[in-house]
């Protein structure tokens, strides 16, 4: 039976080893020590997601307040980008596959949450 490490790399297509080569850098500390930049792009982000024309996409989100999600989403991204533990500190370990599990995942939505919501963000 798979870990679900190894279906995490078989789903997204990158080798574990990979995935956490970001624990070799601090990417925060690279973008000043500051929490806006993880604070912008997660508000950037829902902001596509809870306005996004598609209703089935807008649903798997409906039970959470956006602004739950974007300070979920920026307090792990600047954990796990170096800086200070403020999503392990508030809500404990990140455990990101049983946190995640109630929501749909289908290479469809894999797919179109990428191309619509998380490129576009990252150059707006």
């Amino acid at each position: 039976m798979q870990s679900l490490q190894e279906k995490a790399s078989e789903w997204s297509g990158v080798a574990a080893g990979d995935a956490f080569a970001i624990d070799d850098g601090n990417v925060f500390q690279v973008l000043g020590g500051s929490t806006q930049p993880f604070v912008d792009l997660s508000t950037n982000f829902y902001n596509r997601v809870y306005e996004d024309e598609e209703e089935w996409f807008r649903q798997i989100f409906a039970g959470s307040k956006k602004e739950d999600a974007i300070r979920n989403q920026y307090e792990f991204l600047v954990q796990r980008m170096g800086g200070p533990q403020l999503f392990s500190q508030r809500r404990g370990h990140p455990a990101l596959i049983a946190r995640h599990r109630p929501f749909p995942t289908q290479n469809q939505n894999d797919e179109f949450f990428q191309a619509h919501c998380i490129l576009p963000c990252c150059w707006e």
